[in-house]
């Protein structure tokens, strides 16, 4: 089993008796996680296929949505979690209405965080103090972004997503938890009772008895993250597999040309950016 070089930055998740008992995978890809973090494929050199129809949509008609998206989320670092609710498992709307329905108090800690590492515009502040207007435009923003960015993917999301969900599972269903915490290989290392994983800060992680939800991803890259606020429900989000479908497959876009992507980083505010150490988000 690898083991972690003293002074690395790890995440370091202890589990209880009770936390293995209530540990699961997420039922499917979750649709505001996907949305979120493809924010930050979106500002890759690299392009990703499922973003393809996104990327023609704002060579035609503009970025829209982003402008409000692109303030919250930065391309790498931390963003707020309030963006990424429980509710979204039972879908975008349910989703969308927790957002809108964030206490205060939880909206402005966390925007001020967020303020901590990078300039927010004054509009943020109708989000801050809860303003109804302000957050529904907010959702408008993610419900757009989200149909024209992330639907039309879903397939292949869904795909990859239910894959890796289903790899995980048959190993629980064969031979328990700690078996399917053996699945993931170098990036979390399960030495009982503390799964470690590989993190871009140093950070413990006490579940306390509530358990784990693993979450695959098809967007989220490089380092698996989690929630910065450690009294919401645990969650660990993780990068799905590739099917090997998609490996044969390769990187390739399909649906428009060269001249149409060239156009893509002006319109997305001049500099694309990379996911670097998006991990950063749970680290404060």
């Amino acid at each position: 089993m690898a083991q972690q070089k003293q002074g690395d930055d790890v995440l370091r998740v202890h589990f209880t008796a009770q936390d293995l008992a209530r540990t699961r995978v997420a039922d499917g890809a979750d649709p505001l996680w996907e949305t979120v973090l493809s924010l930050h494929s979106l500002r890759e050199s690299r392009t990703d296929p499922a973003l393809a129809a996104w990327r023609q949509h704002s060579v035609l008609h503009g970025p829209g949505p982003l402008r409000t998206l692109f303030a919250l989320v930065p391309p790498y670092g931390y963003f707020p979690d309030f963006l990424t609710p429980a509710a979204s498992q039972y879908g975008v709307e349910s989703g969308l209405e927790a957002v809108m329905s964030t206490p205060r108090q939880r909206l402005r800690t966390e925007l001020t965080r967020l303020s901590g590492h990078r300039a927010l515009p004054g509009w943020a502040r109708g989000i801050g103090e809860g303003e109804p207007a302000a957050l529904r435009q907010l959702a408008r923003s993610l419900r757009t972004y989200h149909h024209l960015a992330v639907a039309p993917a879903w397939s292949r999301i869904a795909q990859r997503v239910g894959a890796d969900r289903e790899l995980r599972r048959h190993a629980m269903g064969q031979s328990g938890v700690e078996a399917m915490l053996r699945t993931f290989g170098a990036p979390m290392r399960w030495q009982p009772p503390v799964l470690e994983v590989d993190y871009p800060v140093r950070r413990e992680l006490h579940l306390q008895g509530r358990g784990l939800v693993f979450v695959p991803s098809y967007f989220c890259c490089d380092h698996p993250l989690a929630l910065v606020d450690d009294a919401l429900p645990p969650v660990l989000v993780y990068p799905a597999r590739e099917t090997a479908g998609e490996q044969a497959e390769g990187p390739r876009l399909r649906g428009y040309g060269g001249e149409a992507l060239r156009d893509v980083p002006a319109l997305l505010g001049g500099r694309v950016g990379t996911r670097i150490a998006v991990g950063l988000r749970s680290g404060g």
